[in-house]
């Protein structure tokens, strides 16, 4: 790093009819990487859009200045030109988008999208521009990569495709990288190579970064400088061992206590409300939550669970169909009001296990016991009734309400579905009594899913499982895309609704502290089979296998 300035930002004000992100200014000097944390709506991906001249078409730049420093040092006020006209996108700046398949074009192969930049900018030959791209895809560590050139953006993973986004933003050797959320729906072993990735390419090249996130654990171990936002204001920014080591504001304090750690299980999460509401005190740190009585009766049973999926071959392919083994010979049981944690990358088949439980989806082979009824092949109203007693909460809390529904009817309508009311009078009711009982007010009734943020959205979620009476709730990643903040607030509500209704949690997801926080014991998946189990404290403090070991170590807090 050396102390060639590459970005300074001044009284940055943007907004859309008003003000929205105030008086932010920070500098991004050469091998320097800034982080900018805080959570959603804070301005951080905005201040990045008005970096890049991306702002959305009804955002402006009220005041301020935003100049970028030249191979000649010279000084370009970026915020005086017009958007079309930005002179350093795709050359001297590059971007890394948070969602892979959303910056991607589905219908172009990956290695024309990435080539496409020197194409465009650099005015090479496709062949030249081919080899060269491919260069990268090895750089980036993406395996086969003259396969990956001509592949399609559905026929990678997530990790892959981030790699591909990387390459994309790296094509151009540029100057400056902004990283906006690169890392936040991925699995920590995969988080841990796109963090090094990125570190390796920003020492080699000597680029100044922009990282943004709202993971601090993330941060931590990548920033040297952090600027922490809060409602488009910067709360305080300094050198990033002293922002972490001394806090000087309530907001910074309060973001690094709502995340859950590995060494420590309060009874409750710490959240932000604890620490910007001075009538309040944050939650100790003590009060490890009581494992369930081993006496409590079994509640579920799986036995040789087996679930495989077949690609016929191609048009042109006259070779045999494809079998992908997703799950293979699971066996585990978890009793009444237990919280049971599954854990493992993305592909280990946790989420395949959820929805056959859940029967959203049918196993090929093996027995799923229900209070001792063999529930796996059921069938007519005896489905109907088994999923009553068993819900879901999805990961993606938008995807999983209709947009075409208010609230009130999203909520309403299990229970008018399954009978549990008599009329559509006593359902409002109940609903309503739901809505309070999970944090939102009673206008939330008459709204709609769009006019809320992604917390409110998975409370509505975790109302509508809540409207069925169940007595085991699958949460399938139910809180890995929301910030620390609104997480805490969750997994509280979570454990309290736990608490008032007695009943079980099937707690999926791929965030180890996470899930030990909420758990009594965990199953660790890998490849559709149970690598490991015991307890979440033996799991965790003596694992049996390599690859827990390696889900561990890539745990960054």
């Amino acid at each position: 790093m050396n102390d060639k300035p590459l970005l300074r930002i001044e009284n940055l004000s943007i907004g859309f009819q008003q003000p929205v992100l105030s008086g932010v200014s920070f500098a991004v000097n050469a091998g320097q990487c800034v982080a900018i944390v805080g959570e959603s709506g804070s301005g951080k991906s905005l201040t990045s859009l008005a970096v890049m001249g991306l702002l959305p078409p009804t955002a402006s730049i009220l005041s301020g200045s935003i100049s970028f420093f030249d191979t000649q040092n010279k000084s370009v006020r970026i915020d005086q030109l017009p958007q079309h006209q930005h002179p350093f996108r795709g050359t001297q700046m590059g971007m890394v988008f948070q969602e892979p398949m959303s910056a991607l074009n589905p219908a172009l192969t990956c290695g024309t999208q990435v080539s496409e930049v020197l194409v465009h900018h650099q005015k090479m030959n496709k062949a030249a521009a081919r080899n060269q791209t491919i260069a990268l895809f090895k750089e980036v560590d993406l395996p086969r990569p003259e396969w990956m050139f001509d592949a399609y953006p559905h026929q990678l993973s997530g990790g892959q495709r981030q790699r591909v986004v990387i390459a994309m933003a790296l094509i151009g050797n540029p100057r400056l990288l902004i990283a906006d959320e690169p890392t936040t729906a991925l699995d920590v072993t995969v988080q841990q190579e796109i963090l090094d990735l990125l570190r390796q390419q920003q020492r080699e090249r000597n680029m100044g970064m922009i990282f943004i996130s709202h993971d601090l654990g993330v941060v931590k171990h990548l920033a040297d400088q952090v600027v922490v936002l809060y409602k488009g204001q910067v709360m305080e920014q300094g050198p990033a061992k002293e922002v972490f080591a001394h806090p000087q504001t309530a907001y910074t304090k309060g973001l690094l206590a709502c995340r859950p750690t590995l060494h420590h299980k309060p009874y409750r999460l710490p959240t932000l409300k604890d620490f910007l509401e001075p009538d309040t005190k944050p939650a100790e740190i003590a009060n490890p939550i009581a494992s369930p009585s081993t006496s409590k009766p079994v509640l579920l049973k799986v036995s040789g669970l087996n679930k495989w999926y077949t690609t016929p071959p191609g048009l042109f392919d006259w070779g045999k169909p494809t079998v992908y083994h997703a799950l293979k010979d699971i066996d585990f049981q978890m009793s009444a009001g237990e919280s049971l944690g599954l854990v493992g990358e993305s592909g280990s088949g946790k989420s395949t296990l959820g929805r056959c439980i859940v029967r959203l989806i049918e196993p090929e082979q093996g027995q799923i016991f229900y209070k001792g009824q063999d529930v796996a092949h059921l069938a007519g109203k005896a489905l109907v009734a088994h999923r009553r007693k068993v819900q879901i909460i999805f990961q993606d809390p938008f995807a999983s309400l209709n947009p075409r529904l208010t609230i009130g009817a999203t909520i309403m309508e299990p229970m008018l579905v399954h009978r549990l009311v008599a009329n559509k009078r006593m359902a409002a009711d109940k609903t309503k009594q739901l809505l309070e009982r999970v944090g939102l007010s009673l206008d939330a009734f008459d709204k709609y899913p769009h006019q809320f943020s992604g917390g409110q959205r998975q409370r509505v979620g975790i109302a509508r499982a809540l409207a069925m009476e169940p007595e085991l709730i699958v949460c399938d990643e139910s809180v890995s895309a929301l910030d620390v903040s609104v997480q805490a607030q969750i997994l509280n509500l979570l454990n309290d609704l736990k608490a008032d209704f007695g009943f079980a949690y099937l707690f999926i997801s791929h965030d180890l502290a996470v899930v030990k926080y909420m758990s009594d014991r965990l199953l660790v998946m890998h490849k559709g089979q149970i690598a490991e189990q015991g307890t979440a404290t033996e799991v965790y403090e003596n694992p049996q296998t390599q690859y827990t070991k390696t889900l561990i170590s890539s745990i960054l807090e």
